[in-house]
């Protein structure tokens, strides 16, 4: 419905405007004044504005800091400041499918901002702040692109951040801990806090109202909605939260993460001499030597770049946090899709075992018993659901029934393939995305296609942006439904009952409600008592 406006807008922006040729496409900040892309005739797209200052040279590996607002107001001259064109992503690393990381740039401290075009400071609209996915490694807010939810619900205001990935976000080392002079841990979760406090000072421009503000991520940026609920650098910055297939990676601390320090150093050249002396090459090396050097396999058991513990972002791993009840006190849409897993094969202990270095044989002995072969219709559905369950499907049964307790909190399972996908018979890891996402399919360094859709594929995407607009501006993503959706009940354990999101046709919804089995209960149960061993 909306894809051959959508690559006209990404990717030719033949629809920049003349300065003050719509009203709305201007925004002014105070300190700067930004045209944007008018993308349906109720919609406007401000792209690519910063909300810090970029992290280069000797502010690699650093936390951010707070934009400037009076350099970026000498350097506008007074002018206008072109927002029409989506910026350069940050710097990317392997997808993990023999392909090369390395495009993007370091000065990407960015955000894309979608508001109704009509929309003035005053309106107090309710405001989508929008986490990327990507395995905090990769990933492109320009492959998800918001303007069809703006113009389906033009009462909302959305915010896509880009945030630092892969070595460039979470290089870690014990040495950071004590002398932070070295280093800061986290910066590309600390990215998003400080994207958040712009969006706090500044949203109401848009018309945005920053008491209202919904976090919401998908994967990765799942994981990093739920890292925001229990960090205390996360505290007053939003009222709600949509964390979609949370990876649930283990949080290493930096103690087990140094020898992936020692690795990446070693292949950048910088493997030489004390901490300071590497860190010093490390933030003087070109990135055409780091690209290489973060894409690199490394061996060891925690192989990949992603948050870590510390004393202060993340001091302890989030579901021991939650099931403690140290977290944010709000509403929660938390789910997963039907068969997704980040793992294959046919031995369901080596699969938790590369994703869970933590676990003992004890614990895994223990697995193999909660996920005997016999309850399963093959072996290859008992690594896929023995080991997905762990990454990615039981955030929603833990996260959901700790936030019932408090506030409201709404369970999904999401049941509709990736048409594109290959294989049908299986919903996997994002294939939300694609429904609700004009048929985007991710490709190598921050690259997509978009599909084209049917009008059944149309309808339930507009179906599930109802939800989930619904639940950005009044905490309940029943009231502003589609007349067709069914209601979807909130969540406990005792009910345990959750939506179950699926395509019709164009005029009836295909999504039904159930309750979640009782052995998938069991095992969810038996799941979150791994969280010490998991590190997650």
């Amino acid at each position: 419905m909306y894809q051959l406006l959508t690559n006209i807008l990404l990717f030719t922006g033949i629809l920049s405007l003349s300065s003050g040729a719509i009203s709305g496409s201007i925004v002014d900040l105070g300190y700067a004044k930004y045209r944007g892309n008018v993308s349906f005739p109720n919609t406007v797209a401000f792209l690519g504005l910063p909300f810090a200052e970029p992290p280069v040279g000797q502010r690699r590996w650093r936390a951010p800091l707070p934009l400037d607002t009076a350099r970026i107001s000498r350097q506008a001259r007074g002018t206008v400041v072109d927002a029409t064109s989506y910026p350069e992503f940050c710097v990317q690393g392997t997808t993990g499918n023999g392909d090369a990381g390395g495009a993007g740039s370091e000065d990407c401290l960015k955000l894309n901002i979608y508001a109704p075009l009509s929309a003035k400071s005053g309106d107090k609209l309710p405001v989508l702040f929008y986490i990327h996915g990507g395995g905090y490694v990769y990933g492109n807010p320009a492959n998800w692109p918001f303007n069809h939810w703006i113009h389906q619900f033009p009462d909302v205001v959305v915010v896509s951040i880009y945030y630092r990935l892969d070595s460039l976000g979470f290089l870690a080392h014990p040495a950071f801990v004590d002398n932070p002079e070295l280093g800061d841990l986290n910066v590309g979760f600390l990215d998003q806090v400080e994207a958040m406090k712009w969006v706090q000072k500044h949203i109401s421009a848009f018309g945005g109202d920053p008491t209202q503000i919904t976090i919401n991520g998908q994967s990765a940026g799942g994981s990093s909605v739920e890292l925001h609920l229990v960090s205390p650098k996360s505290e007053g910055l939003f009222a709600r939260a949509i964390a979609q297939s949370v990876f649930r990676a283990p949080l290493p601390s930096p103690e087990q993460q140094e020898p992936l320090f020692n690795f990446y150093a070693q292949k950048a050249g910088c493997g030489s001499g004390p901490v300071s002396t590497q860190m010093a090459c490390l933030r003087n090396a070109s990135l055409s030597a780091l690209a290489p050097a973060q894409d690199s396999p490394f061996s060891g058991p925690y192989n990949g770049y992603h948050p870590a513990l510390d004393s202060k972002t993340i001091p302890v791993s989030p579901t021991i946090s939650v099931l403690s009840g140290n977290k944010r006190r709000v509403p929660l849409i938390v789910g997963a899709t039907s068969n997704e897993t980040l793992s294959g094969g046919t031995n369901l202990t080596a699969a938790l075992k590369a994703s869970f270095p933590g676990l003992t044989n004890d614990d895994l002995q223990e697995f193999a018993e909660h996920y005997p072969l016999s309850d399963f219709d093959s072996i290859e559905q008992q690594v896929e659901v023995g080991a997905g369950e762990s990454q990615l499907r039981c955030a929603a049964e833990i996260l959901g029934g700790a936030f019932s307790k408090q506030a409201k909190s709404y369970v999904y399972r999401y049941n509709t393939a990736n048409p594109t996908s290959g294989n049908t018979a299986v919903v996997g890891h994002a294939a939300e995305n694609w429904m609700m996402f004009l048929g985007t399919n991710t490709g190598f360094n921050g690259s997509t296609t978009f599909s084209s859709m049917t009008p059944s594929e149309d309808a339930f995407a507009s179906e599930l942006i109802a939800y989930w607009l619904s639940f950005v501006r009044s905490g309940d993503p029943n009231k502003f439904k589609l007349a067709r959706a069914p209601t979807w009940p909130t969540y406990s354990p005792t009910s345990a009952q959750r939506i179950v999101l699926t395509e019709g046709t164009v005029n009836v919804s295909g999504s039904t409600v159930e309750t979640i089995p009782e052995l998938e209960q069991s095992r969810c149960a038996f799941v979150a008592t791994k969280a010490h061993s998991q590190q997650n």
